[in-house]
């Protein structure tokens, strides 16, 4: 079939994603090929010592989305979007959306980017034996309940962004699997919620008073490969407000930001992994045996069909970078010789490529908020150099890649130097690798590993979610979803590879010294330069 065959037979899916500062929506055919997209630019809001998104953020944002789609959509094939086979949401994982018995927000949105939750992920950490990360759910849970914020006495349901619009969408209190992982600890063997842990938090909610349990606010786990529901009348309402799109169209289980990552670049396999780099930056390794101990650097999580991840998550990555791009813009603007910014944006990649490998002695830490895995509650961007450092154009952007991803190299030789943690395949996906190789490279420097992107990453989340919507819809009978995206999604896909260099992972080692060795000056950073200033 072609495009518009697809669409008018309804043999496809959309799959929309929020993202940190774009939300997108994409069609695919049933075989996965894109057939139109739409997007929304928006961006979070520190109020009231809280990152945050409005519920008119969301659901304008959401709306402006899906009416870019049907214009595309329109523009390409002439016919209007009334139908498609399967619909995915996905979404930023992590953070606290609580809602009393008739729905209503209890406290604003708290995001994962919030760093304001450490009393409660240490001791959660410590009784369940568990690394709980300060952005997981229960972390924001347990916080409000040492603080004993009253809302909780009118708790009713807990979930995620993602879990969020596929409640409204459908009336359905479910989540998959891999955004579920970002709440509550999961036990692969059950791919379920962990049921000691449960029953240990449970005992906490006891102590406090509360009279509800936590399978009772929490939503109900679900699988890739399930079906999670049917967009109801009110739900296409919601989403197009036009009246065009039809309800009833089945909807997947909603996933978190990780799972589509996996999902998009074909690495939900054992020793296979993933690097997802734009505004926060994550890499994934999914294991083929338990690490050794806990750290609190490395989160544990799974894939979309419950396997055990290991992941490194960092709150900060390309934003310092964006920063200086709209610096140079205004710089050429008033130079009188205006630069587009994917241009400035393609001269910064390229040029980093002619760095030296340690960035000639130059120091940056692109702390835009907090970042746990390397002790930071919150964070200064800052730039350091030494009189005789080599402060030149190269250097100054070899300086802010390697920056953007020098916390992630921090947690990641955890993994791969401590628990000797084995790696086949690394993909990489997301703005940071954009550029043609500039990103690989970097990454596999600071990886010590190969690095392949793949000609569908471009597409992300989104098209991640559509996939596993596919895989729900149109998969055949017990097929997995490694088979499934290897023999139906993958099967003719390209992709380029970077191997590491050993001057570029000897340079990177010995920046990273340079970047641990100065923690204190970020850390006198943070003290002496109050946020509101």
């Amino acid at each position: 079939m072609d495009g518009k065959e697809w669409i008018e037979s309804g043999k496809t899916a959309v799959g929309i994603e929020f993202g940190s500062t774009r939300i997108k929506a994409v069609l695919t055919g049933q075989d996965g090929t894109v057939l139109a997209s739409g997007s929304h630019t928006w961006e979070n809001r520190y109020e009231n010592g809280i990152w945050t998104y409005s519920l008119e953020d969301i659901w304008s944002g959401l709306k402006d989305c899906f009416a870019g789609l049907k214009e595309d959509v329109k523009v390409q094939y002439g016919i209007p979007l009334k139908r498609t086979g399967v619909i995915g949401f996905s979404a930023m994982m992590h953070g606290y959306m609580a809602f009393d018995k008739e729905g209503g927000l209890l406290v604003p949105f708290r995001t994962w980017r919030n760093t304001i939750t450490e009393e409660a992920a240490d001791i959660l950490t410590e009784k369940f034996g568990f690394n709980v990360p300060q952005r997981w759910s229960i972390a924001h849970l347990y916080q409000a309940m040492l603080k004993k914020e009253e809302h909780l006495d009118r708790l009713a349901y807990l979930t995620t962004l993602a879990g969020y619009i596929h409640w409204k969408l459908t009336g359905e209190k479910v989540l998959g699997i891999g955004d579920a992982s970002g709440m509550f600890p999961i036990d692969s063997s059950t791919r379920d919620y962990d049921e000691r842990m449960l029953s240990c938090f449970d005992g906490l909610v006891t102590e406090g008073g509360y009279s509800w349990r936590l399978r009772e606010v929490f939503p109900k786990v679900l699988t890739a490969g399930e079906m999670a529901g049917a967009l109801t009348e009110e739900g296409a309402k919601l989403l197009d407000p036009e009246g065009t799109l039809e309800a009833g169209i089945p909807v997947c289980p909603p996933e978190g930001d990780a799972g589509t990552g996996m999902t998009a670049t074909n690495s939900i396999a054992v020793r296979t992994g993933n690097v997802s780099a734009g505004t926060s930056v994550f890499a994934m390794i999914v294991l083929e045996k338990p690490l050794s101990g806990v750290h609190k650097e490395i989160d544990l999580v799974t894939t979309p069909v419950g396997d055990a991840v290991a992941m490194v998550h960092c709150n900060n990555c390309t934003s310092e970078i964006n920063a200086w791009a709209n610096l140079f813009k205004e710089f050429s603007e008033a130079a009188g010789a205006p630069v587009d910014m994917d241009k400035i944006y393609q001269v910064m990649f390229e040029r980093s490529m002619q760095g030296s490998p340690d960035c000639g002695g130059l120091l940056s830490y692109n702390y835009f908020s907090g970042e746990p895995v390397t002790g930071f509650p919150e964070g200064r961007p800052l730039l350091a150099r030494t009189a005789n450092a080599d402060f030149s154009f190269d250097n100054f952007m070899k300086l802010q890649l390697y920056s953007a991803v020098g916390a992630l190299k921090y947690g990641l030789d955890i993994l791969l130097k401590e628990e000797q943690v084995p790696i086949d395949k690394m993909y990489g996906h997301g703005g940071f690798f954009k550029t043609k190789e500039a990103g690989q490279r970097v990454m596999a420097a600071a990886m010590h590993a190969p690095v392949s992107v793949m000609e569908t990453a471009s597409e992300g989340g989104a098209w991640g979610i559509a996939v596993l919507a596919l895989y729900a819809a149109y998969k055949e009978n017990r097929q997995t979803l490694a088979d499934y995206l290897s023999e139906q999604i993958f099967k003719d896909s390209k992709g380029t590879t970077v191997e590491p260099r050993k001057e570029e992972m000897d340079g990177f080692d010995a920046y990273m010294e340079r970047y641990v060795r100065a923690f204190e000056v970020e850390h006198a950073a943070v003290k002496c330069m109050a946020e509101d200033e």
